[in-house]
């Protein structure tokens, strides 16, 4: 694991930051639009309405949540939306630019909200890919797999209660 030595906070989300959240959101799906065969403005416009759908989702059905903008030395980095339930704090969305990707940022972000969950007695689950490289990386971190629906994996890391005999 690399040391981060960079300064990272977090700010909460404004009505100005929605271009850079789309920017964020379409460099996590570049590699997949490549394979596409579509033009740059039929891409642009599929990540447009996917991101506008993303968004109505999260705000639908996680209320209260927490939408946030990354900045690594002074400079936006990425995105992190975390929702707190009853009994457990759902990562949504944790998201870098790939300029920031591999160098600790995101395992950084993930330590601090997994602190959070552990001081408040709350397990931590999120969604990942089935086939992403990240998933053995969580179950190293005590996430286990909850199910899913072929694409997705949710995923739970229990609460420091729930693992106490």
């Amino acid at each position: 694991m690399s040391l981060v030595r960079e300064s990272i906070h977090l700010r909460p989300a404004e009505e100005a930051d929605q271009e850079f959240l789309f920017t964020v959101f379409a460099s996590t799906r570049a590699e997949e639009m490549a394979l596409t065969g579509w033009s740059a403005g039929q891409i642009e416009a599929f990540l447009r309405d996917q991101f506008h759908l993303q968004d109505l989702h999260y705000r639908r059905h996680y209320p209260g949540a927490r939408f946030q903008v990354l900045h690594v030395d002074g400079a936006p980095a990425g995105r992190l939306y975390l929702h707190r339930g009853a009994t457990d704090l759902r990562v949504m969305d944790l998201a870098l630019l790939p300029e920031f990707r591999r160098r600790g940022v995101g395992g950084a972000l993930l330590a601090s909200v997994l602190r959070e969950a552990e001081a408040l007695d709350l397990s931590v689950s999120l969604h990942v890919e089935a086939h992403n490289p990240a998933r053995q990386w969580y179950k190293r971190l005590g996430f286990l797999d909850e199910g899913g629906d072929g694409i997705y994996v949710l995923m739970r890391r229990p609460a420091p209660l729930e693992t106490r005999p």
